[in-house]
Parts: C-alpha cells; sequence; structure tokens
C-alpha cells in the first residue's frame, strides 16, 4: 500500500466537487475532509492490520491441512489475484467514482476472510487468499484514485503520508497478536477475528461514500488510454498464479507449470500497461516502470534477508520480527517527511534520492550476509530499503496522477498497482534463480546470497538513472 498527489489533470476532475476546494487553508481533518480522511484511514488502518495478522498465520494453515508443498501458491496467489483487481478497480473508478470499487472491496475482504477461515483444504485456503487479493487489488488502486479526485494538489502528499502511518500500528501489534490468538485457539480464529473487526467498519465505510458527493466522471474522449479488456488481466493474474504454483517444486510438471506461467506474463502483462513502459517513455510509462523496478528491489530484500537471517544465523523469529517493524515504522517517516515538504519540491528527484537510498541498503544486505558480520547488519538493510520506499513510492504515485489522462487517475492507479506487482514476482523470481543456482553448484550459502543481492544493483541503478524521464514537465 502507497501513497498519491498530481498536478493539472486532478484538477480537470476535482473541480466538479466544489466542497472540497474551497478553503485553500483547510487540512486533512478540516471540516471539509474530515469524513473522508476517517474514512480512508479507518480502510488502511484495517487492510494493513487484516494482511500482516494473516500472513505469519498461513505456514501454521498449510501445516494443518497438510499442505506445505503448497505454500508457495497460497503465499503468492493473494500478489498473483491483486493483478485482477487493480484492474478491476481502477476500471470501475474511472466510470462511477473510486468510492464504489473501495466499498466494494472493503465488503469482499470480510467475505473472503470467512472463506480461508473456514477452509477444509489447502486448495480452499488458496481460493481464499486469492479472492482477498482481488479485493486487496480494489482496495490498493481506489484508495490512490479516490485521493487524486477528493484532495486538491496541496494535500495529497500529506495523505499519502497519513495512508503510509495508518499501517505503523498494525505492524507492531498485527504479528504479535496474530501468533498469540493461534496459539491459544487456532489459526483459524485468527481469520474470523478478523472477519469481525472489519465487518462493521466495513459497512460504515459503504454508509460514508455513498452519503458523499463525488466528482462527475467525464465522458469517454480519444486521448484516453485504452482500457485492456478484462480477459487479459485475468490471464496476467493466472500467468502469476502458475509461476508461484511452478515455485513449489522441481519436477518436470512443476517446471511446465512455471513455464507456462512465464508466458502468459510475457504475453500479456503489456497489455495492461501505458503503452512504452519497458521502454521507460517519458511521462507515465515511466513512472509505472519505476514503481515495478523499485518495488522489486524492496520486497526481494524482505523475502531473502529474512531467510537469510533465520536459516543461515539462526536469529529468533521474533527478532526478525523486530526488522519487519523498525521497516514499517521507517517506511512512515519518510513518507511523513515527503508529505511535508514544500508544494514545488520536484517529485523526480526524490525518486532519485529514494533510489540511492535503496542502492545502498542493497550494497549493506551484501556486506551483511558475508561470514563474521553480526545479523544486525543485514536485519539494517530491511530499515534503511523502507526509509528509501517511503520517499519515492507515494512520489511516483503523485507523478501517476499528474500524467494520468483526464479522468483516468483509476487507469494510472491500475497500471501502477499491476507493475507493482509484476516487479514483485520477476524480480524476486530471478533473484531466487540466481541464489539457487550458486546453491546447486555446491556454493556457501553467502555467496548465493551475495550474488542475488548484488543482481538487486540493476533495478536499483536503473530506478537512479530514469528517474528524470518521470518528471513533470
Amino acid at each position: 500500500m502507497t501513497p498519491a498527489e498530481p498536478a493539472t489533470t486532478v484538477r480537470a476532475t476535482a473541480a466538479d466537487l466544489p466542497p472540497l476546494r474551497t478553503e485553500a487553508a483547510e487540512g486533512l481533518f478540516s471540516g471539509t475532509y474530515a469524513a473522508v480522511t476517517a474514512t480512508f484511514a479507518a480502510v488502511m488502518f484495517l487492510t494493513g492490520l487484516a494482511a500482516l495478522a494473516v500472513v505469519p498465520t498461513l505456514p501454521t494453515a498449510a501445516q494443518d491441512l497438510d499442505g506445505v508443498a503448497l505454500f508457495p501458491l497460497v503465499a503468492g496467489c493473494f500478489v498473483a489475484a491483486s493483478l485482477l483487481g487493480g484492474v478491476l478497480g481502477g476500471h470501475w473508478a474511472d466510470r462511477a467514482g473510486a468510492h464504489r470499487p473501495l466499498a466494494a472491496g472493503m465488503v469482499l475482504a470480510v467475505v473472503t476472510l470467512l472463506v480461508s477461515a473456514a477452509s477444509a483444504s489447502i486448495w480452499q485456503l488458496a481460493a481464499g487468499r486469492f479472492v482477498d487479493g482481488a479485493a486487496g487489488g480494489m482496495v490498493a488502486v481506489s484508495i490512490n484514485a479516490a485521493i487524486g479526485q477528493a484532495y486538491p494538489d496541496r494535500l495529497q502528499p500529506r495523505a499519502l503520508a497519513l495512508m503510509s502511518a495508518c499501517w505503523i500500528i498494525p505492524s507492531l501489534v498485527g504479528p504479535p497478536l496474530a501468533g498469540l490468538v493461534a496459539e491459544a485457539w487456532s489459526w483459524r480464529a485468527v481469520f474470523y477475528g478478523l472477519a469481525v473487526l472489519t465487518a462493521l467498519p466495513a459497512l460504515a465505510v459503504v454508509a460514508v461514500l455513498r452519503g458523499r458527493s463525488w466528482p462527475v466522471v467525464p465522458e469517454p474522449s480519444q486521448d484516453r488510454a485504452p482500457r485492456p479488456a478484462l480477459m487479459v488481466a485475468v490471464a496476467v493474474s493466472a500467468g502469476a498464479a502458475l509461476g508461484q504454483y511452478g515455485a513449489s517444486g522441481r519436477d518436470a510438471r512443476h517446471l511446465l507449470f512455471a513455464a507456462a506461467g512465464l508466458a502468459l506474463l510475457v504475453l500479456f502483462a503489456s497489455r495492461l500497461l501505458p503503452a512504452g513502459t519497458w521502454r521507460a517513455g517519458r511521462g507515465l510509462p515511466a513512472t509505472v516502470l519505476l514503481r515495478g523496478l523499485s518495488s522489486g528491489v524492496f520486497f526481494t530484500l524482505e523475502a531473502l534477508v529474512p531467510l537469510m537471517l533465520v536459516t543461515g544465523r539462526d536469529v529468533a523469529p521474533v527478532l526478525t520480527g523486530l526488522a519487519f517493524t523498525g521497516a514499517a515504522l521507517a517506511w512512515a517517516a519518510s513518507s511523513w517527511v515527503q508529505g511535508r515538504l514544500p508544494e514545488r519540491t520536484p517529485r523526480h528527484r526524490l525518486v532519485v534520492i529514494g533510489a540511492l537510498v535503496q542502492v545502498a541498503a542493497v550494497v549493506i544486505a551484501a556486506v551483511g550476509s558475508l561470514p563474521g558480520m553480526p545479523p544486525v547488519t543485514a536485519a539494517s538493510s530491511m530499515v534503511v530499503a523502507a526509509v528509501g520506499m517511503g520517499l519515492l513510492a507515494p512520489s511516483l504515485t503523485v507523478l501517476s496522477l499528474s500524467h494520468a489522462p483526464a479522468g483516468r487517475q483509476g487507469y494510472a492507479s491500475s497500471a501502477m498497482q499491476t507493475n507493482q506487482n509484476l516487479g514483485q514476482i520477476l524480480v524476486l523470481g530471478v533473484a531466487s534463480a540466481v541464489f539457487n543456482a550458486f546453491l546447486g553448484a555446491g556454493s556457501n550459502d553467502h555467496v548465493g546470497y551475495v550474488a542475488a543481492f548484488g543482481l538487486l544493483l540493476v533495478p536499483g541503478v536503473l530506478t537512479t538513472l530514469l528517474a528524470t524521464r518521470a518528471r513533470i514537465a
């Protein structure tokens, strides 16, 4: 979940909402914006709590359902489905306003928690996580589009910083509380409890959003980006899911599924993105590309560093969890800083600074993987990388909304969410392949980690070099 703010094109859509633009001195919690701000904050808080509380219980659930071998599918299908949910949410937001897919995503999230809680097999759990991913994708895209529609330009960076801050408490209490509940009762109690906690606020979100006046969605025009077909989104989502399933084994069948998933991604992924994305075309295409590159670096670090700490350094899981907490706090803090910078601060320069901080984090992780280095060295790389993401993620969202065609903030947010997920899948997949290749050659673990972290320098440096192509003219 990450933030937003725009310039000229967002004014065109928000101009239809006079009450939200009357007082230049108004803040997020002034009378004009208070209800919407509180609603968005509640959505992000509940989304963060559910995401951070559920994930630690998934290994226990997979073991209880005799499906440990399929755990990569269970863990990865959420990301795969969020590709589909992001496209659906983006198109819906452009057609009817962001409040409708946002409310629908919240209600669907409650339903999927109940489906997962009642799982009788690993496949039902995977199905629940898949639908939950679709709901999560709708919510993530709708939040960014709604911020572009509901707030003036000057308030959007602050709104995005607040959205990041809403993940602080869930990051502190979610994982340990879920662990206590799972140990005292069962992993199912975690899902049921989250469904109960989310149900009434979800209904309140629906009621509040229905009572608001939202911008009039402009009629389609020739200069707008084309809407990708639903079947393309389904194909990309299926490709990501097949790839995750293929990663759960090394036999011929799993390799076949992995190859099929990669083929679907290659054939269809570009159709969900603005033309010129892979060439870093100026404006929205470059912005979308940078989102995928930077997200791939960050989430690969978040996957490999804890793996190294637990399996290679025998660090207690609770201590590894503190690294995640530190990263969440660092992300929120740096996001708060970018939200308080002067309005005229060039956003592409913040992207450059954030990318350089990410490069430094990759170097720290590589050094921390060497024999004899204290575990805290590698763990600190997660915190440093989060500082970089807190600066560049909201800045990229601001740039995407500024570059979006008139009335197409949903399309821009959908493209950003899609490439974020693709970046996570592809960068992590390549880094994992490099790591496994060195292990297969008989190398020590630290050699594989150094090679995998070294690979992350490529997207980090590319983000730094290409950031100027995303700037606002």
